[in-house]
């Protein structure tokens, strides 16, 4: 049996929502054991959210906290801070994204945390860093807002759009593991832990480093690799070009239904097979189009001639065609066509699992694949479904367990 390759950390999850769960979920998959502690009673507010089957948890809840034990802790009382305090001991990492200042007014500071275990790192997930917005919250759509996102995404003419990828959450998430495994890394050379702190702006800005680049250029003259006309003294949005240095559109493909579209890229070794799929050999030596110099000038007419082509063919079939003759494209999936896909299942990337309350659901597996190190994809686990194990482990007899239970600790 393969050992896991955080097999022996442990991580005291105090993240709820996405953006924190996403990130303990990734260290559970790698073999962390991650014990989400949740309010008796109640637990992470998503499980409740968006249901979809009455009484069970939420989709919301089940697909951002696979691999993990849950335990419930009030630490409002004597009894539960010192469980709580008790897990500190004994934990690698404590991660949280609760608003500002949250856990330092209920007594649980970084001080504290170090004289409890000065081994342990404390991760933190924050809507801004130090600042003007220090003290404000965020969610996905503001740290979209807030980090270059929205004001590039969408049409010139339109209102700024916010993507459907989750970038403010999910994408911090990712930022978030990082850090924590860079200070578990550290630690075997310090043997100490340390603060890690993340903010949602900074991260998604951080994703959107291309579009920082163009504000720098924009203010020495117009971006010609955007369809724009007018350019002022900021990125503007672009629809579905890249704004990089090789073009592509969203072409329609037959037959025509709401997704039924390809993205496809004109590179300069693409431009010769695309004219003759077109049946405009003539463009591939004109003057006009021969060149990208050239086609840059006439883009939005280009595309109009590739996309005559793509509605005679679906969108798997222009695919398959134009990968043949090595020029980039890729259907634009839905997500019935990403959640029907067969090839999905079978390299294990989405899994099927059984759930106690709600049934069967499909499950997005790791991303990340190691040789050493494959991921056994789980449930997530009801509200409270560890707490006596947890607290057996950490020296608890059933006579304590029960006495934590009378009173409304645990």
């Amino acid at each position: 049996m393969n050992t896991k390759a955080l097999e022996g950390v442990r991580v005291l999850d105090m993240t709820h929502v996405q953006a924190g769960p996403t990130a303990t979920q990734l260290l559970a998959w790698f073999g962390a054991d991650v014990i989400k502690v949740e309010l008796p009673g109640r637990g992470d507010i998503t499980r409740g959210q968006l249901r979809d089957v009455p009484d069970a948890d939420s989709l919301y809840f089940t697909m951002l906290n696979s691999n993990k034990r849950s335990i419930t802790v009030n630490i409002k009382n004597a009894s539960g801070r010192a469980v709580m305090e008790d897990l500190v001991r004994h934990c690698d990492v404590i991660a949280e994204n609760f608003g500002p200042g949250v856990l330092d007014r209920a007594g649980f500071t970084w001080e504290r945390f170090q004289e409890l275990n000065p081994r342990i790192s404390y991760a933190s997930i924050k809507g801004f860093g130090p600042g003007a917005y220090a003290d404000c919250k965020a969610y996905e759509n503001v740290a979209q807002c807030m980090g270059g996102a929205s004001s590039t995404t969408g049409f010139e003419d339109s209102p700024p759009v916010v993507t459907g990828a989750q970038i403010g959450d999910s994408g911090t998430g990712v930022h978030f593991v990082v850090g924590i495994l860079a200070a578990l890394l550290q630690r075997e050379k310090t043997g100490r832990g340390q603060r890690i702190e993340v903010a949602m702006q900074d991260a998604v800005l951080n994703l959107c480093r291309v579009k920082l680049r163009d504000q720098q250029r924009v203010m020495r003259g117009p971006l010609n690799e955007y369809p724009n006309e007018k350019f002022h003294d900021y990125v503007p949005r672009a629809g579905n070009a890249s704004g990089g240095g090789q073009p592509g559109a969203a072409l329609r493909c037959s037959p025509g239904g709401a997704n039924d579209y390809a993205y496809v890229i004109i590179q300069p070794q693409g431009w010769e097979p695309l004219m003759k799929f077109c049946g405009r050999e003539d463009l591939i030596t004109h003057p006009d189009f021969a060149t990208p110099e050239a086609r840059l000038s006439h883009l939005p007419e280009c595309f109009s001639i590739v996309e005559q082509w793509t509605c005679t063919k679906t969108k798997f079939e222009v695919m398959k065609t134009l990968n043949d003759v090595n020029v980039p494209c890729g259907p634009i999936l839905s997500t019935k066509d990403l959640i029907e896909d067969k090839s999905m299942y079978e390299r294990g990337f989405l899994v099927e699992l059984d759930h106690p309350t709600r049934g069967k659901y499909v499950q997005l597996g790791c991303p990340i694949n190691l040789s050493d190190s494959p991921v056994d994809v789980k449930r997530a686990p009801l509200l409270g479904e560890h707490t006596d194990e947890i607290l057996a482990w950490l020296g608890k007899s059933p006579a304590d367990i029960a006495k934590l239970h009378e009173e409304g600790s645990v």
